[in-house]
């Protein structure tokens, strides 16, 4: 039976925004049923099938939509693709996430305080997604993601667990090696250090990058966006080429990583997928379980904020206010940015300092520029809350910029430097490189980055207008400046003066930039 075409045409799907392509993709394959009902994917070892509704639904612990297949005992199912990430509380919530290549009945974690005492035992949650097939591009797909709440933890406690379902038991003598570990944040603020990027994807070089940032202890890690590149268009239209199963190669690759360090994202262009609900965040929710503190769980999973020490954290979802890529755009009513001024206010009394990250540019120069719509919409609000550091990922390079201060350089920042951002304004940092394939800088514009800087006094480059236009500019904070795979290192110091260390790091675990943020110094 041939898979029927259940694109949107390229021109109606450029006027439509994501709930439009929702409903348009929902109801044509309502009225076509004729899917291909099963078939494989090698990459990631899955059998495909469809049900009559798709799309996700979460399930109570031990169910499943489809059951358990006789032909495949939980003895031979092996999850795959652990990862991490904090609740509400990272001194005492932790969420444990996995999947499992068919479906099984009963799935659940067990913690110990040793790897051979797994002692607690925690039900799971089934989230299944189904994707339909489309002609010439994919077979339907079936996932099977778990998911366990781990909450009543101690404050700065190494925890061991593993994950199992009926006919697999992690606490079996032959499955000790798939025992996992973490560490909850401690009770009281101490030094620690957390990592960053955006827009990783499956590539040699995000292995690469990986396998250097584990080395750095971190005690969490930031993915401003574009994750997997499940959606390779990355357009939030409906024919934006889609291949779900990047997924399972995708939590493979990072599970090195994942499986011990919570690995906290937020969500990029690349990151809509049509097809799961109106605003295309019905994949992300089902594949991770994040915070959920932020505006509205269900329809924005990847918005939320969290403390770590002596530093506030807060995720944010850029498409909501992206000129450049507007299928999202104004999707929250405005509800996501009131949210942030609140947050920002609270946080601001009970830290020494606040992390943004998101995806879309605020400050950049490479391919896709700044967006004026993260500028107009969150930019004051940073501003007026003194935010002490801002990641952003989308353009595949890495580039800092001086302190920012109503647009302009607030104060030189070069490498090596100290900023105030009391005083001084904030630093963006577009920490792109993480895997992807690379971007580049302007004509005849150099990278400048420590040991090789190449100072300039501007650089020619535009920002995204409300009407999808690129005005140019002409700017100065372009500060250091780097064409090759990397990512952010940020050393939180406490005590009488607290202060962030930024390092970035290339691929071959070498310094290419650093600086330090403290207030009122």
């Amino acid at each position: 039976m041939d898979t029927p075409d259940v694109g949107i045409p390229e021109q109606l799907a450029r006027r439509m925004s994501m709930a439009e392509q929702h409903e348009y993709l929902r109801a044509r394959l309502t009225r076509r049923r004729a899917l291909v009902t099963a078939g494989a994917f090698a990459g990631g070892g899955l059998l495909a099938g469809c049900t009559p509704d798709g799309g996700t639904r979460p399930r109570t612990a031990g169910t499943s939509s489809r059951p358990a297949t006789g032909r495949v005992p939980g003895s031979a199912v092996t999850p795959f693709g652990r990862h991490l990430a904090f609740g509400a509380d990272p001194k005492t919530q932790m969420r444990i996430s996995w999947q499992v290549p068919f479906a099984v009945r009963k799935p659940y974690v067990r913690v110990g305080l040793t790897p051979w005492s797994l002692s607690r035992r925690i039900e799971a949650e089934v989230r299944d997604l189904h994707t339909p097939g489309v002609a010439g591009q994919r077979l339907a797909l079936d996932q099977y993601y778990l998911h366990a709440a781990l909450d009543r933890l101690r404050p700065g406690t190494t925890y061991y667990y593993g994950v199992g379902h009926e006919g697999f038991d992690p606490a079996g003598t032959e499955h000790h090696g798939t025992v996992g570990r973490f560490r909850t944040a401690p009770a009281h603020p101490e030094k620690f250090v957390f990592t960053a990027f955006g827009d990783q994807g499956v590539t040699p070089d995000a292995l690469a990058n990986d396998k250097v940032l584990l080395g750095r202890g971190p005690a969490f890690h930031l993915h401003a966006g574009d994750i997997c590149y499940a959606d390779g268009t990355g357009h939030g239209e409906e024919s934006d080429i889609y291949d779900p199963a990047a997924w399972d190669l995708f939590l493979k690759q990072t599970e090195t990583v994942a499986r011990s360090v919570p690995w906290m994202v937020t969500t990029g262009n690349h990151d809509m997928e049509a097809w799961y609900s109106p605003n295309g965040y019905g994949g992300q929710s089902a594949r991770w379980s994040l915070p959920g503190n932020g505006f509205d769980a269900e329809r924005a999973p990847g918005v939320y904020s969290f403390v770590y020490g002596n530093v506030g954290v807060v995720a944010l979802d850029a498409n909501d206010v992206s000129y450049e890529i507007p299928a999202n755009l104004g999707y929250s009513d405005g509800r996501q940015t009131t949210w942030l001024d609140r947050r920002l206010g609270e946080l601001r009394g009970q830290v020494d300092f606040i992390v943004v990250f998101f995806h879309h540019c605020a400050y950049s120069t490479s391919t896709h520029a700044s967006d004026g719509g993260v500028r107009d919409a969150w930019v004051p609000l940073f501003a007026r809350h003194q935010v002490d550091l801002v990641i952003n990922g989308h353009n595949h390079v890495y580039e800092r910029t001086d302190a920012v201060k109503n647009g302009a350089v607030g104060r030189r920042v070069p490498v090596g430097a100290t900023t105030d951002p009391t005083r001084d304004g904030i630093v963006y940092v577009t920490a792109g490189g993480a895997g992807k394939s690379l971007y580049r800088f302007p004509a005849g514009v150099k990278d400048s980055y420590e040991g090789r800087v190449r100072d300039r006094e501007s650089v020619e480059t535009f920002h995204w207008t409300e009407a999808k236009r690129r005005k140019p500019d002409s700017v100065e904070w372009s500060r250091v400046r780097y064409t090759g795979y990397s990512f952010l290192s940020v050393e939180a110091e406490t005590g009488p003066a607290p202060r962030l260390t930024v390092s970035a790091l290339a691929q071959n675990g070498e310094r290419i930039d650093h600086f330090e943020v403290r207030r009122g110094a």
